[in-house]
């Protein structure tokens, strides 16, 4: 089996690497292609993953390459994790937005938009690379913004599923509150990717009874404190809402929390320097703990997971994808790309049946798929004025003025990006 990571030169690839040697009976890679254009990233990254699948006695073979075309010829699946203008390009999505008292986020508003017009055509670019290379190769996008991006991958025709790391994070934190593995949890997770509600928690699969009641009232405060937001909003909700719900029910809030301190971008551009250099010590053969704070928890394994059920190796008869709607929620159109436990096998992810939503949730999903739509137009066809429609869309923004200046500062911070502008 041969996989290929495109963006391997990534800080946060030894995490996908130590999953990728712990778990190689569900996934038995004989060969893992790291393709990235910083060489220099590249080189320490690939070292160390080497050294990993030596500590852990891994048999199978790293390879490190700038060719995108040669790194992803004849895999089996390969895994996208990119970021276009690096850090410093998250840090402008995540600073020009305050200005006009919108949030500043890598991918919620007017900085999600700016960061799917970058990415989108990179990533159909190398999608088509795949294609003519080899076309029955699985592609796994952990690219944010992960809803666009693959509903970009799936438009074009290509074999996409996108991946996120929160379910499997509120899986695991669940089980660990709960005392039970977790393999025993299963999420009644429904949304958009970043916009998403545990509606259920269940014990031993999708027919399970429905413990989040008495999750909520017994660990209520647990759940808050992680989420970062008031219990008297879990509580009301009765459900237990994605951290990114944060910028919608506490908007102004954060915004002036935003203000008052440093970019997450700029910290995670200190610790990326950080880690580039224990990355290079011959001796390191494990991932440091640093990295835990890099973010991404649990994503190695969930990628595991997906990638071992698409290629018919196993994996989770159940996960939480990425993958289009096609009548799930029927007040969307079939072609959006939601985020729901689904059926994975070696044909595809298939949506599980979900119980009317309540408008409080439906109408801002609506609401979000309107302004999904509209920002992969215009990551897709470009122009000033599809952005600032997709802008004026977006529930965070929504007005004129702010969709204008947004629009100017957008273009502006992000010209060598965009071909058009």
């Amino acid at each position: 089996m041969k996989l290929a990571v495109v963006g391997g030169g990534s800080t946060y690839t030894p995490e996908l690497i130590d999953g990728f040697a712990r778990l190689r009976d569900t996934l038995p890679i004989e060969e893992l292609v790291l393709v990235d254009p910083a060489a220099d990233r590249l080189e320490l990254v690939g070292g160390l993953a080497r050294r990993i699948f030596t500590k852990q006695g891994h048999p199978g073979r790293i390879v490190t390459t700038s060719d995108v075309d040669a790194g992803v010829a004849d895999a089996d699946a390969v895994l996208l994790q990119l970021r276009v203008g690096g850090q410093a390009a998250r840090n402008q999505d995540e600073t020009w937005p305050l200005e006009c008292g919108c949030v500043g986020q890598e991918t919620t508003g007017a900085g999600g938009l700016a960061k799917a017009l970058r990415t989108v055509p990179v990533v159909l670019d190398i999608a088509e690379r795949v294609r003519r290379t080899n076309p029955n190769a699985w592609i796994i996008d952990f690219t944010n913004p992960v809803g666009i991006v693959t509903r970009a991958l799936l438009q074009a025709g290509h074999k996409a599923v996108g991946l996120c790391n929160v379910a499997i994070g509120f899986q695991r934190k669940f089980a660990k509150l709960l005392d039970v593995t977790p393999g025993e949890v299963h999420l009644d997770h429904v949304g958009l990717n970043h916009l998403t509600w545990e509606t259920g928690v269940r014990l031993g699969g999708p027919e399970g009874t429905d413990i989040l009641p008495k999750l909520l009232a017994e660990h209520g405060d647990a759940v808050a404190e992680d989420l970062r937001m008031p219990r008297a909003i879990v509580d009301r909700l009765g459900v237990v809402p994605s951290y990114y719900l944060r910028y919608y029910y506490q908007h102004d809030a954060v915004v002036e929390e935003l203000r008052t301190k440093p970019s997450r971008a700029a910290e995670v551009a200190e610790m990326e320097k950080q880690l580039l250099a224990m990355y290079g010590d011959p001796t390191l053969d494990e991932k440091p703990e640093l990295l835990a704070k890099r973010g991404g928890a649990f994503y190695s394994e969930a990628a595991v997971d997906l990638a071992a059920s698409l290629l018919g190796n196993g994996g989770s008869p159940y996960q939480v994808v990425n993958t289009v709607n096609n009548g799930t929620l029927p007040f969307l159109p079939d072609d959006a790309v939601i985020e729901v436990q689904a059926a994975v096998d070696g044909s595809g992810a298939r949506p599980l049946p979900v119980p009317k939503l309540d408008p409080l949730y439906a109408g801002l999903i609506a609401n979000v798929t309107a302004y999904e739509d509209l920002a992969l137009r215009a990551a897709v066809h470009g122009g000033r004025e599809r952005v600032f429609k997709a802008l004026l869309a977006h529930p965070l923004i929504g007005q004129y003025a702010y969709a204008e200046q947004l629009t100017d500062s957008l273009v502006a911070h992000n010209r060598e990006h965009l071909a058009w502008a």
